[in-house]
């Protein structure tokens, strides 16, 4: 679109299941964190023409890109009140959009696909729900590649690089650390591992690359990410952003657990 402003790539925690839409020590513990997402809008250059979300919580053979004008939500967490699968998130997809991504995807020579039937799930609708509450911004939903290859994700975020001055916000959610068993309790390992992110997000476009596709011998990273999905959006992001370093956009906590968010220029 021309004369469009140029949107940046973020990466963003996305929470605990609905903890932001609970009462009780859940919603208190995770509160922070829907704060800055609820201020993600006041940072942006302009308002989105469109939301490229890559989600932690889809995986396909080939990165797949919701199609459809108005995807159903799935209610992909357990355990939770009955009044947590009922929220309910109006947003429009952009099968123009979807199409566009994989046009992209496809001059790379990265396959993808596109899925006109597949909803949205947690790891897309909950954080947005805080973010654009008015469910204004239309919507498409990418899923990461199975085999979870760091820079096969960094490859596809920066083949959409295009799709930044056109209107789209790039927008990655997961969490910079996704251990379950402590991620409510001592945070084991999560500090150190945000400062190893920190260190390896400082570089141009190449640097953060070779850093990422080494995450794995980072201190704590197993402790941080006993599997890697929810790391995975960060690489899309970065892939997708300039040779600036990134910005730390939040450092927060859940209990004593050290979360994280960056932006890519």
């Amino acid at each position: 679109m021309k004369g469009t402003i140029r949107m940046p790539s973020l990466f963003v925690p996305h929470g605990g299941g609905p903890a932001f839409f609970m009462q009780g020590s859940l919603h208190k513990v995770f509160q922070p964190m829907a704060d800055f997402l609820a201020s993600i809008d006041r940072i942006l250059p302009s308002e989105p023409s469109t939301i490229l979300l890559i989600t932690a919580h889809w995986e396909t053979p080939l990165v797949t890109f919701t199609g459809g004008n108005r995807p159903n939500l799935i209610y992909d967490y357990f355990g939770f009140p009955k009044d947590m699968y009922n929220l309910t998130y109006p947003a429009s997809g952009n099968p123009e959009v979807a199409r566009r991504a994989a046009e992209l995807l496809g001059s790379a020579r990265i396959d993808c696909n596109i899925d006109p039937e597949y909803g949205w799930d947690h790891g897309v609708f909950i954080p947005l729900k805080v973010i654009y509450p008015n469910a204004n911004i239309p919507i498409v939903a990418m899923s990461l590649e199975e085999t979870l290859d760091p820079n096969l994700h960094v490859s596809i975020g920066h083949a959409l690089t295009p799709l930044r001055d056109e209107g789209v916000l790039i927008l990655g959610s997961g969490m910079s650390y996704h251990n379950l068993h402590q991620i409510l309790g001592d945070g084991n390992g999560s500090v150190e591992f945000d400062q190893w992110l920190d260190n390896a997000l400082a570089g141009d476009h190449a640097h953060r690359k070779a850093s990422l596709n080494r995450w794995n011998s980072a201190p704590s990273a197993r402790k941080a990410h006993p599997r890697e999905e929810h790391l995975l959006p960060l690489m899309v992001a970065s892939g997708a952003g300039s040779d600036e370093p990134a910005i730390k956009l939040w450092e927060g906590a859940a209990d004593k657990t050290r979360l994280s968010a960056w932006a890519f220029n």
